[in-house]
């Protein structure tokens, strides 16, 4: 039987191998209980283009409180879509990295949506 995590990293899995067969820029979002990270991620080498956390010192003092909330997640959604379209990236696949879309997960994904960012 599997354990929670090892449940999550072999849902991912299945969207990593999908995204790889696409050849597409991903954007790739991990959270922790305190924080949440988003990494926007080269189709062709897997290197990080951009990227975006709660663990930054701006995004820190924005919000004041911790980063384990909705509200921290859609100042990362934000501040990933503005890093990518500064990099020149417009088009990415969405990497929940097996986390459900719910909550955290899809309060940046909105967020970078509304900023510009395509998925």
């Amino acid at each position: 039987m599997l354990n929670k995590k090892e449940a999550r990293l072999r849902r991912a899995k299945a969207t990593r191998a999908r995204i790889a067969r696409l050849n597409a820029t991903r954007l790739a979002v991990h959270r922790s209980n305190t924080h949440i990270y988003a990494s926007i991620i080269s189709g062709d080498g897997g290197r990080v283009l951009a990227s975006a956390s709660t663990n930054e010192r701006e995004v820190r003092e924005q919000l004041g409180s911790g980063g384990g909330n909705v509200a921290a997640a859609q100042v990362v959604g934000r501040r990933i879509a503005e890093k990518a379209r500064a990099a020149g990236i417009e088009q990415v696949a969405f990497d929940r990295s097996g986390f459900q879309y719910h909550g955290r997960v899809k309060a940046l994904a909105e967020a970078a949506r509304e900023a510009g960012l395509k998925f």
